[in-house]
């Protein structure tokens, strides 16, 4: 690496460790405090359950302020070079514009894959961890829960056995309506049993008045058998179905996409999964985007002040998160293609970056 290289980034890893405190600190005390002074208010929640809350509630946080972070560190490391005349001098020394802008599009770029990583492999831990504390230690809630399309997953040793799908779920009568069962085989579904009921008894599921089908290697129907009644594979009891149970934001990207396709095979909107599944990659990548606009803005001649580096980056800030939030709400309302909503504001972001760039190297 250049010494021109090293400059660059040592210029940059300062401000954007500050963004990331600074704003993870605006949105626990706008947010996350507020709910937690709730939760001891409310329920009496005890010092150590307040702890435990505050770090779950990090990782998700955490992950949001990359983005933000890499804009305002472009614009602040490049803002003081400006306002020194070392990018003049730079420039004069015939140093080029990409030139430039590559350590900093670099680092973006590896912020944006560990962003990505880092929403896949402790996010959805720390969130599911979050909501298990809240619900079962500081509510107690012990209130029968009655849940539409649940799924259920049988894992051996990491592989994935059987899934189970109801289209309603009532803890308190125990069953469980328009059951749909996938049993697989090397990642391949063997067996389908559909059942238009499930009652927990004596210890066992019994499903009721349903079809058992055969699948052939090539994905075909085979052998069909139909049944009055019939024991179900499922040995979990409704009270540990009810807790398994995840919210989107608890799923991996794997469970993510087992739950959006067990639940297109019902004909089930899965639009909330979906936007989901593709914000795991479009907000981290949001990393890489805002370098792309930072970097020619922070260029401009005369930048000195980083007050005016802060105002400019909680501007763009401000658009993109507006943007997405709209885009979000239509994608998972299912006026626009989920697809289509998570990556607007990106596909944006990147159009203003190049024309700011193609500017900025003239």
């Amino acid at each position: 690496m250049r010494i021109l290289d090293k400059y660059i980034i040592k210029e940059l890893l300062g401000p954007f460790i500050f963004g990331i405190a600074s704003f993870s600190s605006v949105f626990i005390g706008t947010g996350t405090m507020l709910r937690i002074a709730q939760y001891v208010t409310k329920y009496g929640a005890s010092m150590s359950s307040v702890i435990q809350m505050f770090i779950y509630s990090l990782p998700g946080i955490v992950v949001l302020t990359f983005p933000m972070s890499m804009l305002l560190a472009a614009l602040l490391a490049f803002g003081r070079l400006s306002g020194s005349s070392e990018i003049t001098a730079m420039r004069s020394g015939g140093i080029s514009f990409y030139r430039l802008a590559a350590p900093v599009l670099l680092v973006a770029l590896f912020v944006s894959i560990f962003a990505v990583f880092f929403a896949e492999l402790v996010v959805p831990q720390s969130n599911a961890a979050y909501n298990n504390l809240v619900n079962n230690e500081i509510k107690k809630s012990n209130t029968l829960k009655s849940q539409d399309h649940i799924i259920i997953k049988d894992v051996k040793g990491g592989i994935l056995e059987r899934l189970t799908y109801a289209r309603r779920f009532e803890e308190e009568t125990k069953t469980m309506y328009s059951v749909s069962i996938q049993e697989f085989e090397n990642d391949r579904v063997v067996r389908v049993e559909n059942a238009e009921t499930a009652v927990w008894s004596d210890n066992h599921w019994t499903m009721y008045n349903g079809v058992i089908t055969d699948m052939t290697a090539e994905g075909k129907m085979g052998r069909t058998m139909n049944f009055q009644q019939q024991n179900m594979p499922v040995t979990k009891a409704p009270s540990a179905i009810s807790n398994e149970q995840k919210k989107p934001e608890e799923m991996t990207i794997k469970e993510l996409k087992q739950h959006i396709k067990v639940l297109q095979r019902e004909y089930v909107k899965a639009n909330n999964y979906e936007v989901e599944l593709q914000q795991r990659i479009a907000i981290p990548m949001a990393s890489f985007v805002f370098a792309l606009i930072g970097t020619p803005l922070g260029l401009q001649p005369n930048r000195s002040s980083s007050s005016i580096g802060l105002g400019i980056s909680i501007i763009i800030i401000f658009i993109y998160y507006t943007v997405m939030t709209v885009t979000t709400a239509l994608g998972q309302g299912g006026a626009i293609p989920p697809v289509v909503a998570s990556w607007i504001p990106d596909i944006a972001g990147i159009i203003v970056g190049f024309l700011l760039i193609r500017k900025a190297s003239r």
